[in-house]
């Protein structure tokens, strides 16, 4: 009889281990939903890694809910370690095949969206923020922020200005990105530079984040001495004046097909032909 909290694993062979299901890469993950014994979690553990060793597995996974996080020292000593946490769990991880650790790293880039939205008096949507680098310097800047888990880029420019301006929007091209490192808690950045269509006019200011947002006529954005001292804005600058004179196009987005899931592929379609 197998003592509670233990589990055959979903292969078939019995035993007492923890409950786990395979991964698509050789490896198993462990999830843990329910309340253990330190002890009882030890004793699984080694058995369950002597067993999944003799299985020829690769990777093991144990995601631990933020209430079971006192496991995590157990599982340490055991040679895991802490591959990434969320909000209601850690994910621990550990390599137990002969050869070279293969395992992918933690993810390694946040991703931004700056918008460029401009009406058809050539004024551009432009806000000044209540906190960051260029508050209380009377710097106006294109609405800006972070992508959400889950979130396409082109869905997450519409919701950003959205929520800083009121302005509705719709989304129209990637004009261009950028990447730089050790940003964020040292991880990298994607910075995408989106143009969007105004759908509405008027403007009402998100009030936690952004002091002023206004429609501002698109010379005097430009002569601003830190938009003119700045290289990446110059860039910027150079861009969207081509884009507005059709002498530059981005990047679309087109819906394809994967084996998983839909996905969304950025590309410049004006010069493909139709499979053949």
């Amino acid at each position: 009889m197998m003592r509670e909290g233990a589990s055959s694993s979903r292969n078939g062979i019995a035993g007492e281990v923890l409950p786990a299901v395979e991964d698509r890469y050789g490896g198993v993950v462990a999830e843990m939903n329910h309340p253990m014994d330190p002890p009882l979690f030890s004793s699984l553990l080694r058995s369950s890694l002597f067993h999944w060793k003799l299985q020829g597995k690769k990777g093991v996974w144990i995601k631990l809910p933020t209430q079971l996080i006192g496991l995590a020292e157990i599982a340490i000593k055991e040679g895991f370690w802490m591959h990434h946490a969320e909000a209601d769990y850690l994910m621990l991880v550990c390599w137990i095949a002969k050869g070279e650790n293969a395992l992918p790293a933690n993810a390694s880039h946040r991703v931004g969206i700056g918008a460029f939205v401009m009406n058809n008096n050539r004024e551009v949507l432009v806000v000044q923020e209540k906190t960051g680098r260029f508050c209380g310097q009377g710097f106006w800047k294109f609405p800006t922020g972070v992508v959400n888990e889950g979130e396409d880029i082109s869905v997450a420019a519409v919701r950003e200005v959205k929520e800083e301006t009121g302005i509705d929007t719709e989304f129209v091209e990637v004009l261009a990105f950028r990447q730089s490192h050790k940003i964020f808690f040292g991880k990298s950045d994607l910075f995408f530079l989106c143009m969007l269509k105004p759908l509405t006019s008027e403007i009402q200011a998100q009030e936690s984040e952004i002091e002023a947002a206004e429609w501002m006529p698109w010379d005097e954005y430009v002569n601003q001495p830190l938009v003119q001292s700045h290289e990446l804005w110059r860039y910027i600058v150079q861009i969207c004046h081509a884009k507005t004179n059709k002498d530059y196009t981005g990047f679309t987005p087109v819906p394809v097909s994967v084996p998983d899931q839909p996905s969304l592929l950025y590309l410049n379609p004006h010069h493909l032909h139709p499979p053949q």
